[in-house]
């Protein structure tokens, strides 16, 4: 009776594993869909994006009910718990990505009446934030903390980036006030993308709790390297 109690339990788990897992894949989709929207100038995938929104919504639901009940039946332990955390600050991250995702969507279709120009640098942001959330995706399926530090490296490099456009759209706007509102609009979806790349690395962090319990959020990177590379030496 106590091993097929054990088997439960560990299929709960995976269960819950593959949902989160599930949920990422929608939104990174969403991600990408709302970033080929806008390059494309596609209002119809944008709508898309908007409404299947609540479908992530849904899953985020689903996901915190699953947490409750294995929580009331199993209170779980050590690793086990530290996973059930983990999973719960993983899925709000990953919800309001999905609302990252549908900004942008939103933003496409206002942008009908003010096109928008000079994509490139958003393009090149969007590129290196939904490679920022797989990565995270991943490190979440592998309980890789290795991967997990290369994304808390990179995310000053997606700042870097972000200030940078917020330049070029500052510089737009003073050469041509016709362009306010196009810079405005795209200094918004530029926000978003950092955003999710901010998600991406909240993600990493808790994969790095889940693995070793270490907490390396709001630490520099540095300190969170060597405490994580500390423990798999040892």
């Amino acid at each position: 009776m106590k091993d097929h109690t054990v088997r439960r339990f560990e299929d709960e788990l995976n269960e819950l594993k593959a949902t989160v897992l599930s949920m990422g894949g929608m939104v990174e989709k969403a991600v990408r869909r709302s970033m080929k929207a806008l390059l494309e100038h596609d209002p119809k995938r944008a709508r898309k994006v908007i409404e299947r929104d609540d479908k992530i919504n849904q899953l985020e639901r689903d996901i915190d009910q699953m947490t409750r009940n294995i929580l009331a039946l199993r209170q779980p332990a050590a690793s086990d718990l530290r996973f059930i955390i983990s999973t719960i600050k993983i899925v709000t991250d990953l919800e309001r990505t999905g609302d990252m995702a549908e900004g942008i969507a939103e933003a496409m279709l206002k942008s009908q009446e003010t096109p928008l120009t000079h994509l490139e640098s958003l393009e090149e942001l969007a590129l290196k934030a939904t490679a920022q959330l797989k990565k995270a995706l991943d490190c979440f399926a592998r309980g890789d903390v290795l991967l997990a530090l290369s994304i808390i490296e990179n995310e000053k490099s997606i700042n870097g980036m972000f200030q940078r456009i917020q330049r070029e759209n500052l510089t737009y706007m003073l050469e041509d006030h016709r362009k306010i509102s196009a810079g405005l609009m795209a200094y918004s979806i530029g926000k978003n993308l950092e955003r999710i790349g901010d998600h991406a690395v909240n993600i990493a962090e808790m994969v790095i709790y889940m693995v070793q319990g270490h907490d390396v959020r709001h630490i520099d990177h540095e300190t969170a390297s060597a405490l994580v590379t500390s423990n798999i030496e040892s």
